[in-house]
């Protein structure tokens, strides 16, 4: 027999308190006798506890949590210029703060920041386009009404009426050659994995620029040949191509924005997973911290607050992630109509539909450049 002695010192404890095995069964079965000490006026450890001192768990914020972003569905309407991509993860936890760089950012600085690009001007005049088109709608649906139908109208509605119907074909004009020659980011995308084929040791040996086209990534591709039929339709409102071509290259790009609009929608249903994955990881910890009582001695805080901010983050790209599905929904009921030539309430749904898909894209890029501007501050 062998035995086990703890020795403890209270007053009223035994000399010892042991723990018996036998020789022949060690590691199996064993008789243990433990009395525990009437001073309760300090902590003590059991010495039976199987449980070792718990470690604190690392935080995955140097993980690959970046790898998908929320900025990688623009849009037929949001081609005008891809801004970069701007991140506020440090500054989260200062957001709700009075004196935090991010309150003190003024919205003048954040307009002005976003007119300063094509794509915040072609954010502004959508949504003024397609106000002025629902004001349309709506007084359309007021004077069609029995209870105004007898009525006569004013002479300045009729002259009212013919100026917003000009300045909306206006603005549509407008933000058409605003995303001129977006074909050029795919096109140069496409070269440069051209002049750096790695099977290519020599000029000779490169393979035709057509062959790279043809395996080029399909939403590059995409992207590349809506531009381009975006810009003949164009030219075809500016009188430089026949009206017929036009019309050829305006269908052409209207079925290119509905396979994009596809396309990212399944790239975003697999991004939100992912968020959600790492979401559930980072509350998992953060439960099983709080059951493990993060408050002891040898619990490390700094983990759990680590955590927490990364729970924040990912709340955070989550809820933009809806917003850009949201957005991508609108677009294609939009696209839709136009593809497929609906006609049943085509004005009213179009109307709703880009007026909404005008105000995500236009919160999206305004939160962009809120946290820019906030950074900016910072430093």
């Amino acid at each position: 027999m062998s035995s086990v002695t703890f020795p403890y010192a209270g007053p009223n404890h035994a000399s010892s308190s042991s723990v018996s095995m036998s020789d022949s069964q060690y590691g199996g079965r064993f008789s243990a006798s433990y009395e525990p000490p009437s001073d309760t006026s300090s902590f003590q450890m059991n010495p039976l506890s199987s449980h070792p001192p718990r470690t604190p768990r690392t935080s995955i914020v140097s993980n690959g949590s970046h790898i998908f972003g929320t900025d990688i569905y623009d849009t037929k309407a949001d081609a005008g210029e891809k801004p970069q991509e701007i991140e506020a993860e440090d500054s989260e936890e200062e957001d709700e703060k009075p004196g935090s760089a991010k309150s003190r950012v003024r919205r003048e600085d954040v307009w002005r920041e976003m007119l300063k690009s094509s794509n915040g001007r072609d954010k502004a005049f959508k949504i003024i386009q397609y106000s002025m088109k629902m004001y349309l709608l709506f007084h359309l649906a007021v004077t069609s009404s029995p209870v105004f139908r007898g009525h006569k109208r004013p002479p300045w509605e009729a002259e009212l009426l013919r100026r917003l119907t000009s300045a909306i074909a206006g603005f549509s004009l407008t933000r058409k050659c605003l995303i001129l020659f977006n074909w050029l980011p795919p096109l140069t995308s496409i070269l440069a994995q051209h002049s750096s084929d790695p099977y290519a040791t020599n000029k000779s040996k490169q393979k035709p620029l057509l062959h790279t086209f043809l395996h080029a990534p399909p939403p590059v591709l995409l992207e590349f040949v809506n531009g381009l039929a975006d810009d003949a339709a164009t030219f075809s409102r500016l009188g430089l191509i026949g009206k017929r071509t036009g019309e050829r290259a305006g269908r052409l790009a209207d079925w290119c924005w509905f396979a994009s609009t596809l396309v990212n929608l399944v790239e975003n249903s697999v991004e939100r997973s992912v968020i959600l994955d790492l979401q559930h990881q980072v509350e998992s910890r953060l439960y099983a911290e709080s059951m493990a009582g993060g408050a002891t001695s040898k619990s490390n805080p700094s983990a759990s607050k680590l955590d927490e901010k990364e729970l924040v983050r990912l709340q955070r790209q989550d809820y933009w992630i809806q917003v850009t599905r949201l957005k991508l929904l609108m677009d294609l009921i939009f696209v839709s109509y136009d593809v497929f030539r609906f006609k049943r309430a085509k004005g009213q749904v179009q109307t709703f539909a880009g007026l909404a898909s005008a105000a995500l894209s236009t919160a999206k890029l305004y939160d962009r450049h809120k946290n820019l501007l906030s950074k900016t501050h910072t430093h």
